[in-house]
């Protein structure tokens, strides 16, 4: 055979062998992903028509595209013993603010036995790590608890634009103190897959945890998720604590679209938001130790963008709490 027909053999068989990026994905996603990504995650209890207890959050996000990290953070992630050899890694960095007040904002000062006012304010950095089929996550929370953070500001300003009730007790709320969190969470997509009525669905469990002066605490639950081109995530981002979801994804199509549900147990060692200051005296009430979360909602891909609803329902948090809480999470995010 000439050399001519030798390189025309040559490009026959290498394009036959070349993947789709769905086929790339089905047998575990090996390629780098050269996007960013931009997501801005709002929760509030408006979506369950209430105004009490977790009453707001917010987080913006910017996660790196694949393997493009300092080489002194991929050198330390190397040596960080629960992330996969082989992962692609991803830096990310955030900031949020959430906000805390008790059932009854219009009386002042508030029942003893209701949560305290208190707001957190926090920049994040962290380093995840996605070989396909799991997906582990390490972050670093740095910020501030207490009239700082600028939750009363937030709530009294948003309440006057909106005419709603304002907060007559943001003077009680917890004192200024430095806040610390330090979380870790592992999830396992699609641990059993399946296809009902034609569509694609996966189950992805989780297990985690964080330690710090805000949140101390273990986690355990599960996701599923039931639709039409299922993209590289672990569902819809949450701010934390919460059933854990994903900053990227990964579409294999221009369009998709899942319903998905969860459930997660926390065993609560450490919430300063019910236990009070650290170090000073402060409002406080007796927390419960274990905690429950379910939700289900709705996510759709379309051109690069996610855009997530989801629906939260949260057992009682504390003795005195009357009822559970219920609060809503609309997240959007953006590829480029």
């Amino acid at each position: 055979m000439d050399l001519k027909r030798r390189l025309c053999a040559a490009v026959v068989v290498g394009a036959g062998c070349v993947p789709t990026i769905a086929s790339a994905q089905d047998s575990g996603r090996w390629y780098d992903d050269p996007d960013a990504i931009v997501t801005l995650t709002v929760e509030n209890d408006l979506f369950a028509n209430t105004d009490r207890h977790y009453t707001n959050g917010i987080r913006l996000s910017w996660l790196s595209s694949e393997g493009r990290i300092p080489e002194w953070v991929n050198d330390a992630a190397d040596w960080f013993p629960l992330f996969p050899e082989g992962g692609k890694r991803r830096v990310s960095f955030s900031l949020g603010q959430s906000m805390f007040t008790p059932r009854d904002i219009s009386i002042d000062p508030p029942e003893s036995d209701d949560r305290p006012y208190a707001g957190f304010l926090y920049g994040g950095v962290g380093l995840v790590s996605d070989t396909g089929s799991r997906l582990d996550t390490l972050e670093l929370q740095l910020g501030v608890v207490g009239p700082a953070s600028l939750a009363e500001e937030t709530q009294k300003f948003v309440h006057t634009i909106t005419g709603s009730q304002q907060p007559k007790a943001w003077d009680t709320q917890l004192e200024n103190e430095p806040a610390i969190v330090l979380t870790y969470e592992r999830k396992w997509r699609g641990l059993w897959e399946f296809s009902p009525f034609g569509f694609g669905a996966d189950i992805t469990p989780h297990v985690g945890g964080s330690i710090g002066n805000v949140y101390t605490h273990a986690a355990a639950g599960f996701m599923l998720r039931i639709g039409e081109d299922l993209p590289s995530d672990y569902g819809p981002p949450r701010i934390r604590p919460s059933l854990p979801g994903s900053d990227f994804f990964v579409p294999t199509q221009s369009f998709g679209w899942y319903l998905f549900a969860g459930v997660e147990g926390r065993a609560v060692a450490r919430n300063i938001f019910l236990d009070g200051n650290t170090f000073e005296d402060s409002r406080s009430v007796d927390k419960k130790h274990f905690i429950g979360d379910a939700q289900a909602g709705i996510a759709v891909t379309f051109s690069g963008v996610r855009l997530a609803y989801t629906h939260i329902f949260r057992t009682k948090e504390f003795d005195g709490q009357d009822k559970p809480d219920q609060f809503g999470a609309v997240s959007v995010s953006f590829r480029f």
